[in-house]
């Protein structure tokens, strides 16, 4: 890809910008580039050498590929990849399921890769869902980036697409990632806080990261905190690149779009949801698909040329950005379909080995160094973590389609080449020779590097704007979106014991929204504004909202997948309840029950329905909407009850739709406080279908500025 600035051979040249109360010296692209001052040790490598610049990798060109000597990049990476044993560094808990990718049209327009050849053909692939910064113990609803790694098994051998639940990341250069996920780890002197980012490092490191703002306003959205894997959209994040077969390049963004929908839930109630069943994500994906409602996504391309890369208002090989899709249409070319759990956790999900550098011919990668620095990084840590290079024979990570080579030997290898031959070139011939090379083979695109261009540690100018996209995201929200993340803001900053901290990140957030910017500081009860944090490139106002960017902008086709937690007492309607039930069948909805006792309750015509929750362990953050079906005598027994009250009173905090019965009517008001439109008695079938019709909105919105729950 051509380069719009001007190479150089020069050393980088830094300025220096003030950040509240820090001055920051800064490189070409804006990256911070802290220098050791008297009295302030050196920077070293693990050998002693002084490091002179460590944010970015050594490229050939500002925006050439990463040089595999880059020696500082490789150690600093290596030692981070093996810090831990046998869990995963990042990533860590996570959960997997089988199924196919099916084909819609041939790709052979744009690739030659197998599995886009033929329309309706089905594809084998394992995909695992994560929460990065948590261990394997921790809880499901953190707010956090959700992994959305895709295995295909494809005819010539196995890709991995290697994703996340959100289009941009951190960082731009893989060098930052062990200092990214330190930070947001829990901090190593106490070994908390587990599996959030609300803490001192994080933000420390964040507030002088400015690159970092616009995967800021994701992770503080409502895209941090998803209702389940099944609700949420997928990013390649990186740009690829698609071959056809006459060498012809076309770059390529991937989307995962969920068949359902996307949904979230609200903070207060992923804080409860975490207390009343910490497997919340597991156990939605294990019931969906142990019940046969197959999750589905469909996969989406944004497919672009170099001239439109010159041309976009930023780089496309900075993962800091995105492309919206009003400007380039995704186009859908498959279905991705999960159908069938693990037969064993560890076995599959806890040993699968995702590998950014697993690819097959007709796609190829681009000189992201992110991505670069990725396609290192996977490889090292499977190594580390499965014991050796012979982690491919782990039958969850091997190929499907024949493959033969002359690797052999090493820790736990379950395959050798047969007779005589184990190199090549040889000359034994077709019956002893083994494996020869084939022109169907990868081949890696032969992109042009820049004339005169030097080896350099260097961050383009291309990515020095950090600012203009994240505005661009806040503006597209609605405005109870943008409520979210400035709460989201406030609690994570309240949690942050260093006011200067504080201050810094309201000094960037200056730069993105200054009523964004207000409404945080007043939150956190600064007494005044700091002045804007100096940026590398000023922020555009000039981007319009793209609504591609909302969830609430793009309300689910239908409910199904969605759930209804049913109160139910001895002496209920049966009528009512049979109403209901019937309805959220026709409606795909799944009905779970709640009653006084586990065993169930009687109906009051005689009929009895067995109950999937004591009232004490099933709270109505499990539901997207409930129903509460009561006599008057079961009313009555509940109003003693403390976890029926919290049950109504949650579910009216976190905007949900309740249904009711004319006798549980005095235990509502009591516990809600009040009843609003989104209240409906079933008193007849006609209510009931009024209630389900009234559910497609999945939240009444409008309560929330009266219960003020988040």
């Amino acid at each position: 890809m051509s380069n719009n600035t001007k190479p150089s051979t020069e050393a980088d040249t830094l300025t220096t910008a003030t950040f509240v109360d820090v001055a920051v010296p800064q490189g070409n692209g804006g990256e911070t580039r802290q220098q050791a001052e008297e009295g302030v040790p050196v920077l070293t490598t693990a050998q002693g050498a002084p490091i002179s610049d460590d944010q970015n990798s050594l490229k050939v060109g500002a925006r050439g590929p990463v040089a595999l000597e880059d020696h500082h990049m490789r150690e600093k990476i290596f030692h981070f990849d093996h810090e831990r044993i046998p869990e995963r560094v990042v990533h860590a808990r996570g959960y997997g399921a089988h199924g196919f990718f099916e084909t819609y049209d041939s790709l052979a327009d744009v690739t030659s890769a197998d599995l886009f050849q033929r329309a309706g053909e089905q594809t084998p692939v394992f995909v695992r869902f994560s929460t990065v910064a948590g261990n394997k113990g921790s809880f499901d609803l953190a707010r956090d980036v959700r992994g959305f790694a895709v295995k295909f098994y494809t005819q010539q051998g196995n890709w991995d697409l290697v994703g996340n639940n959100i289009p941009v990341f951190f960082i731009q250069d893989a060098i930052k990632f062990p200092d990214l996920i330190h930070a947001a780890k829990d901090e190593p002197d106490r070994a908390f806080p587990q599996a959030q980012t609300a803490h001192d490092n994080f933000w420390d490191f964040i507030s002088l990261m400015p690159e970092s703002m616009h995967m800021i306003m994701w992770t503080m959205s409502d895209r941090a905190i998803p209702r389940g894997f099944r609700f949420m959209e997928g990013f390649g994040v990186h740009t690829f690149r698609m071959v056809d077969a006459a060498g012809k390049s076309t770059f390529v963004k991937f989307h995962w779009k969920p068949k359902l929908g996307m949904q979230s839930v609200v903070w207060n109630e992923a804080v409860k949801i975490n207390g009343a069943d910490p497997d919340f994500h597991r156990r939605d994906l294990w019931n969906a698909i142990q019940s046969g409602d197959f999750p589905e996504w469909e996969l989406g391309l944004q497919l672009f040329d170099e001239d439109f890369a010159n041309k976009f208002d930023f780089d496309v090989l900075d993962a800091t950005k995105l492309i919206p899709e009003e400007i380039l249409p995704v186009r859908i070319v498959g279905r991705l379909v999960l159908n069938r759990m693990p037969d064993n956790f560890f076995a599959e999900t806890e040993q699968v080995a995702f590998c950014t550098s697993n690819i097959v011919p007709g796609l190829d990668f681009t000189n992201d160094p992110l991505l670069q620095g990725r396609n290192f990084s996977y490889l090292d840590t499977q190594l580390k973590r499965l014991g050796g290079p012979n982690f491919t024979h782990i039958p969850i990570n091997a190929p499907k389609c024949p493959f033969h080579n002359f690797q052999q030997d090493g820790h736990m290898a379950m395959t050798n080449p047969k007779g005589r031959v184990n190199f090549e070139p040889n000359s034994y011939g077709l019956d002893e020779g083994g494996p020869r090379e084939s022109a169907v083979g990868f081949k890696t695109f032969p992109e042009p590097v820049e004339d005169g261009a030097a080896k350099m540690r260097i961050r383009p100018e291309s990515f020095a704007d950090h600012y203009s996209q994240a505005r661009q995201f806040f503006i597209s929200q609605t405005e109870i979106e943008q409520k979210h993340i400035k709460d989201a803001l406030v609690f994570e900053l309240s949690r942050v014991e260093r006011p200067a901290i504080r201050v810094r990140v309201v000094s960037h957030l200056l730069n993105i929204d200054q009523s964004l910017a207000s409404g945080v500081a007043a939150g956190l009860g600064l007494k005044e504004l700091p002045a804007p944090a100096q940026a590398a490139k000023p922020t555009r106002d000039d981007l319009p909202a793209s609504d591609a960017l909302s969830i609430l902008k793009n309300p689910p086709p239908s409910l199904a997948g969605r759930k209804i937690g049913v109160l139910l007492s001895d002496g209920a309607s049966a009528d009512v309840f049979n109403a209901v039930t019937a309805a959220a069948d026709m409606n795909g909805v799944v009905v779970e029950i709640i009653a006084p006792m586990i065993d169930g309750v009687e109906l009051d015509d005689g009929t009895w329905v067995k109950a999937h929750y004591k009232i004490d362990g099933g709270p109505s953050v499990l539901f997207d909407a409930v129903a509460i079906l009561l006599s008057a005598e079961g009313a009555s027994l509940l109003d003693k009850k403390a976890a029926a009250r919290d049950f109504i009173a949650d579910a009216f905090a976190h905007m949900k739709y309740i249904g009711y019965s004319a006798e549980a009517l005095p235990l509502l008001e009591k516990a809600a406080g009040g009843l609003d439109e989104a209240c409906v008695e079933l008193a007849s079938t006609a209510a009931v279908d009024v209630y389900f019709q009234a559910l497609t909105a999945l939240r009444y919105w409008a309560r929330e500025p009266l219960v003020n729950a988040i």
